[in-house]
């Protein structure tokens, strides 16, 4: 209920107030309006807003007046026949619930009703869909019926002209077939002269091969009694020969053994040959070491003659100072040979580098060259003044110039 409506309803009553309208009959027509106008339950709130009198233990009271009216007039009453005054409102309780359960029995057969019929429906909707299925099968195997007729007529139509065109090459084939009979025919008239005339001839041939067959046997027996004869003198010839054969044999065999003996004897002598040699090898190698020993033992021996009476270190250092530059050709060689012994040959050559200088020695003569370049310290006195010359070009001219 809106605030319009509520504003109306209270208009309404206050008009029924100054109309002299009691308090009961206000509270009765605000239950009234409320319930059966706009389906608000009444309460004693509502109704003392709307009616604006009323205190509140009258207001419950006339709601309550309002709810028993409500009922009393909503019971039935049987008013007719001889029905005692106290069971009325009890048979008209009983009427009542009989007409609910009549219509409830009458919407419950309603209902049976609706689902027969509409299983009816269904059934009828069912046999409408086969019966349109079975028209459909139906159509279609009419149609199919009718594309086979066309077809068998088609096919009939097809033999009968496929029967004309052989009757036409049957007709055909036996006017070939008698053309063919009387040629045959021909044929084996000429076949048979032909084969009497053939008939003929071979019994000529037949005698021919006759006689050739006698004359054959002759000729094979007179041969045979040669070749009898000449296997006959072959083997008187050939007896003394296999006679020698054998005896060439045996010679063969002797030779082969003496050849055999000889191999084995060879065989032996060269492996003796290979034992000495190798043992020769051996103490080639053993000789070389103890040759090795002795050039080490000499050197060693030189070296220690040439290191005989002077210091290492002043060795040492005229070996620098020869290196440097630092003594003349007139001071070397006047050293002579006593530092030879401390004298170290270079690891390479000064010139290519790569190569590794060697120092040969001639009675008292020492020289220092090298196998790639050619660069050479030329026959010195002593291997100091050798390794001088070799390490300084200049050294080796004002040497040459000093023997010049």
């Amino acid at each position: 209920m809106n605030d319009a409506e509520r504003l109306a309803l209270r208009t309404e009553l206050a008009t029924m107030r100054t109309n002299g309208a009691r308090r009961q009959d206000l509270s009765q027509h605000a239950c009234k309006r409320l319930f059966f106008d706009f389906g608000i339950r009444p309460s004693m709130a509502t109704v003392r807003d709307l009616t604006q009198t009323g205190s509140a233990s009258d207001i419950p009271k006339d709601i309550d007046a309002f709810w028993t009216r409500i009922r009393s007039a909503s019971r039935v009453r049987i008013e007719s026949g001889a029905i005692p005054e106290g069971l009325q409102e009890r048979a008209g309780e009983l009427l009542g619930q009989l007409f609910l359960e009549a219509q409830e029995f009458a919407l419950q057969s309603l209902e049976d009703e609706r689902h027969a019929a509409k299983d009816d429906i269904n059934t009828a909707l069912s046999r409408l869909r086969d019966a349109e299925v079975r028209c459909a099968t139906v159509d279609e195997a009419l149609r199919r019926s009718e594309a086979r007729a066309d077809t068998a007529l088609a096919r009939n139509s097809a033999l009968e002209i496929e029967l004309a065109s052989l009757r036409g090459r049957e007709l055909e084939a036996q006017s070939s077939l008698h053309a063919s009979i009387h040629r045959l025919e021909r044929e084996h008239a000429a076949l048979t002269q032909r084969l009497e005339t053939e008939q003929a001839a071979n019994a000529t041939l037949r005698d021919r091969v006759d006689a050739l067959n006698g004359e054959l046997r002759h000729n094979t027996e007179h041969y045979a009694q040669q070749i009898k004869d000449a296997i006959s003198e072959a083997e008187r010839r050939v007896k003394p020969m296999l006679v020698e054969l054998d005896s060439l044999r045996g010679m063969a065999a002797t030779y082969q053994a003496g050849v055999r003996q000889a191999s084995q004897k060879e065989f032996d002598f060269i492996q003796q040959l290979s034992i000495a040699k190798a043992r020769t090898d051996r103490l080639e190698l053993r000789i070389r070491e103890q040759s090795d020993e002795i050039d080490a033992l000499a050197f060693e021996r030189d070296a220690l003659l040439g290191q005989t009476g002077m210091s290492e270190n002043v060795a040492r250092l005229i070996c620098t100072m020869v290196e440097e530059g630092r003594l003349s050709m007139p001071e070397m060689q006047t050293l002579g040979t006593d530092i030879d012994g401390f004298v170290a040959v270079p690891a390479s050559c000064p010139t290519c580098v790569t190569g590794e200088p060697e120092l040969a020695q001639h009675d008292d003569e020492f020289e220092l060259s090298c196998p790639d370049c050619d660069r050479s310290s030329g026959t010195a006195s002593s291997r100091l003044l050798a390794v001088a010359r070799f390490h300084s070009a200049e050294i080796a001219n004002v040497s040459e110039q000093t023997e010049r």
